[in-house]
């Protein structure tokens, strides 16, 4: 399985392209923006996106979805707690802000338990994880997790947003991240810490908000 960390939008949001070496499918998790770019390094690894994932409906993380499906075909998926608010005037209003117009509705919802596919090697799990919004979400591969905007390298995300909740995000952290083997790497949905990526061991031992 291939991992590919992408910087891409105007709030330093990772995208990530994780794709199967064996058939060449991969999903995108969380366009920010930056779709061509997006779409040209998946055609330089040799991967056709088949999927767009959303780790949560926060535009910032969504804003890319009509383009991108625009150019790929690729259905969006998101929680289904998050489905209604991924295109509410709320949200339209912050699209606007990162000039976006159009959020289009998931193709598909997921919830807890359930397993993302592309191709042979690509197997996601969805965890249920919310706090930053009711439907956040990361996903697991042995190996890896990606942890959108409930956990960064150092930090967490904020909590002051509808459907956030602290006490709620600490748990989900706790008991869904943290509880991972140590070796996991975690890669966050933003690029606000020291790395671009830590482990479930350093975040545990080290993330100062979650002591």
């Amino acid at each position: 399985m291939k991992v590919i960390q992408l910087l891409v939008g105007q709030m330093q949001v990772f995208a990530y392209l994780v794709g199967c070496e064996k058939t060449g499918e991969a999903v995108v998790i969380d366009p920010a923006g930056n779709e061509e770019a997006i779409v040209a390094k998946a055609q330089e690894e040799g991967l056709k996106i088949v999927k767009i994932v959303n780790t949560h409906a926060h535009p910032d993380h969504t804003c890319g979805n009509a383009k991108l499906k625009k150019l790929t075909g690729a259905p969006i998926i998101i929680h289904e707690a998050d489905a209604e608010a991924m295109t509410s005037p709320h949200s339209l209003d912050f699209a606007r802000m990162l000039g976006c117009s159009e959020l289009p509705p998931a193709d598909q919802t997921v919830t807890d338990g359930d397993v993302i596919t592309a191709g042979e090697e690509v197997k996601l799990a969805v965890l249920s994880t919310p706090g930053h919004s009711a439907g956040c979400i990361c996903l697991y591969t042995p190996g890896h997790v990606f942890t959108g905007d409930t956990l960064f390298v150092g930090g967490v995300g904020r909590t002051d947003l509808p459907g956030g909740s602290w006490p709620r995000m600490l748990n989900s952290i706790k008991s869904r991240i943290l509880t991972l083997p140590d070796d996991t790497i975690v890669w966050p949905g933003h690029h606000y810490g020291m790395a671009p990526k830590s482990t479930v061991k350093q975040e545990r031992e080290t993330n100062d908000f979650l002591r």
